[in-house]
């Protein structure tokens, strides 16, 4: 079997999909599909695999890939060796596992100059292969005859002849599985204070003295004493017993005993202490499910929040709030575009109240402003407040807007394209009204670790985060689609089959040509050639097209099946997407043909029953209560709040306190839950009682069980 076959065979395996299936969906990615396309719009070739699935495929291709051309490397380093029997070619040709394959590899890796390679120079191996025999002939006889080549001493030989011992035990495959099973099995994770940082590093005196399995350490606790290490306040060690991995070696390389048994004790010990133990450690580290929980964490929280619910296209006063430095006014229109920005001192030092009520009532009145968004950060609370003594001509709701990331828009390159002629508070201002109108555009604008949802995600495998973070982005704007005549460079670049050259490119040809009126026309745009536009059209609406399928998900691939169903019910198509009962006449497997399966006619019907779905919820006003200090709560209080991050251990609400309180996974429900995310999501409104409180700390803790 071809490594080609091959790894189609193990892909299947692992994500549970028949050989046809995996190898359709390769095919479809080696010909410049996407992820987002193959899921929704070639379901037939596929057999309807979810993008989860299509995704898995993606990334276990890569991965696959890379372990072939390692394999390639060490095949070739090993033939140039002459050391590469048929036998060993096919050991490593049908490896897939790439820490067995650097354990094969191991006897023939290039390597430095060791304890056993000095040994080796000096002659001294058939003493080191003869201790492994365990014969019942004199040691130091033996070893008498190795005095030569700069070898002084009898104890000198015997030394270099155990350092070979110990080489040959660390590069056995055996010894390495056998050891690799007992760390991944039975290791224990033990930490203790780093000397005199008792004080410092007092943050982390629950691991003063801790152990724990690693198969059962939850991932947050683990990344925790990782990070302790690396602060330099924790010493940390992954290992099972000593004593049994030791005595397990011993099974394997010893047979009876014999004068040489002292020396091949010697031997193992310092094999597992020295060489196989840091190995396994160093392994266990980067196996350990920390980084994959921790990714897998933040990935479910930025979906949440992406997909948090829109006030849509409405007029909005924004504020970015602040003392001494005033409040931060925008008005922005229906698309998002700044139409006035000023400053007004409402709080102390200025107090300037009676101004900054005129000014807000002026600027709501002038500009038909329909909702107001108030950041949560510095000054929020009392600007909320502030806001409500001011009597406006028709009710407006006031939303308070997380703002975490905001800063770090406002100083970014896309901000500065943006608004070249505004500051940092201008951009900042901007931003928060927009996240209240349409938070999955506005967030894409920033990187995602800044947005403050993960969990230990600066101590995480940083090119994995991003990839992670980079999938979960682009699929959340597939899944609800971008309006081309608004759309940011930012936002279209997460769109299937764009990168941001054509992004810029779109950006341009609107700039110049005005807005589209078909998807068709996409097909003007410079270096947007068939296959982009085969990738990316279903996933551009174009709102008001003279087209009503332009406005749509369905694919303009299968514009003619929708016209073929007009015609056979001698209606226009507007007349199929606006009355039902037309509609419901249509039987999909009517229009089943060669070109077109069953799975594609479905998803027509669904999307013409509601055309270009948005798949978040309405948005919902939120009020908190009036405590506005953490001196100001106390134990057994009832309180509103909002879910601001989940984490494996529980999740964050925010109170109004500038503090957000943890209510522990053990106090989310009255059952039993092991996952958060099965009781709350992001953003969501819960009601929460204060349990704890450690102010020094800065910890509050809370519970949903009322």
């Amino acid at each position: 079997m071809s490594a080609e076959k091959e790894y189609i065979s193990v892909i299947a395996r692992e994500v549970n999909i028949s050989l046809k299936q995996v190898e359709v969906t390769i095919n479809l990615f080696d010909e410049g599909c996407t992820t987002p396309f193959i899921a929704r719009y070639r379901k037939e070739a596929t057999g309807a695999l979810d993008e989860v699935q299509v995704e898995a495929i993606r990334l276990l291709k890569i991965k696959l890939t890379a372990l072939i051309k390692r394999k390639s490397a060490i095949l070739k380093v090993i033939e140039e060796q002459g050391q590469l029997s048929d036998l060993l070619y096919q050991k490593i040709n049908d490896c897939w596992d790439i820490n067995l394959l650097e354990d094969i590899y191991l006897p023939y890796k290039p390597k430095r100059k060791t304890k056993a390679s000095v040994a080796r120079e000096k002659g001294l191996e058939p003493l080191a292969l003869w201790l492994m025999k365990e014969t019942n002939f004199d040691v130091i006889n033996e070893a008498r005859r190795y005095l030569k080549n700069g070898v002084l001493t009898v104890e000198e030989a015997l030394q270099g002849a155990r350092d070979i011992v110990a080489d040959i035990i660390n590069e056995d495959i055996n010894a390495r599985t056998l050891l690799r099973n007992q760390f991944q099995k039975f290791a224990l994770v033990f930490t203790k204070v780093a000397k005199a940082k008792e004080i410092e590093g007092s943050k982390y005196r629950d691991y003063f003295n801790f152990q724990e399995s690693l198969t059962r350490i939850p991932s947050h606790r683990l990344l925790a004493v990782f990070r302790g290490e690396e602060e330099g306040f924790l010493k940390l060690n992954i290992e099972p017993d000593e004593e049994i991995a030791i005595q397990k070696l011993s099974y394997q390389f010893k047979k009876r005993h014999s004068p040489s048994s002292t020396h091949l004790d010697l031997a193992i010990k310092d094999a597992y202490k020295r060489l196989l133990a840091p190995a396994m450690e160093n392994e266990c580290r980067h196996l350990a499910k920390a980084d994959q929980e921790a990714i897998k964490v933040f990935a479910n929280n930025l979906r949440q929040l992406l997909l948090a619910a829109p006030l849509g296209s409405k007029r909005i006063l924004a504020i970015d709030p602040g003392f001494k430095s005033g409040c931060k006014l925008v008005c922005l229109n229906e698309e998002g575009a700044l139409l006035a920005d000023e400053i007004i001192y409402p709080h102390e030092p200025q107090r300037a109240t009676i101004q900054a009520q005129q000014r807000v009532l002026h600027l709501v009145n002038q500009f038909k402003v329909e909702a107001i968004a108030i950041g949560n950060g510095t000054a929020g609370r009392e600007t909320e407040d502030f806001i409500n003594t001011i009597s406006f001509e028709k009710p407006l709701v006031v939303y308070m807007i997380n703002e975490n990331g905001a800063s770090i828009y406002s100083a970014s390159a896309i901000a500065r394209e943006e608004f070249p002629d505004k500051d940092l508070t201008v951009r900042g201002a901007v931003s928060i009204g927009r996240r209240l109108a349409d938070p999955l555009a506005e967030l894409v604008k920033i990187d995602a670790k800044s947005i403050g949802v993960g969990q230990y995600q600066h101590d995480v495998d940083q090119q994995k985060l991003k990839d992670s973070l980079d999938t979960v982005v682009q699929s959340c704007v597939n899944l609800v689609g971008v309006n081309l005549n608004t759309a940011s460079k930012s936002l279209l670049t997460y769109v299937a089959g764009l990168n941001e050259q054509t992004a810029q490119n779109i950006i341009n040809y609107r700039n110049e040509n005005g807005a589209f009126v078909s998807r068709n026309e996409l097909k003007k745009v410079p270096r947007l050639g068939a296959k982009t536009y085969e990738q990316c059209a279903a996933f551009l609406r174009i709102t008001g097209a003279k087209n009503i399928l332009d406005s749509t998900a369905v694919h303009p691939e299968s514009y003619g099946v929708v016209e073929k169903m007009a015609k056979a019910n001698a209606c226009t198509i507007n007349d199929l997407v606006a009355q039902e009962n037309i509609r419901k006449q249509i039987k999909a497997e009517s229009f089943v043909d060669s070109n077109i399966g069953l799975f594609t006619i479905q998803d027509i019907l669904k999307e013409l029953d509601k055309p270009g779905p948005d798949p978040r919820e309405q948005i919902k006003a939120f009020k908190f209560a009036e405590v506005k200090k953490p001196e100001e709560l106390y134990i057994g209080m009832v309180l509103p709040g909002l879910v601001t991050n989940i984490t494996k251990f529980g999740c964050f609400v925010d109170i109004g306190v500038k503090q957000d309180g943890l209510v522990h996974v053990s106090q989310m429900a009255d059952s039993y839950i092991t996952d958060p995310n099965t009781v709350v999501k992001l953003q969501q409104q819960v009601m929460v009682k204060v349990v704890e409180l450690d102010l020094e700390r800065k910890r509050i803790a809370l519970s949903m069980k009322l």
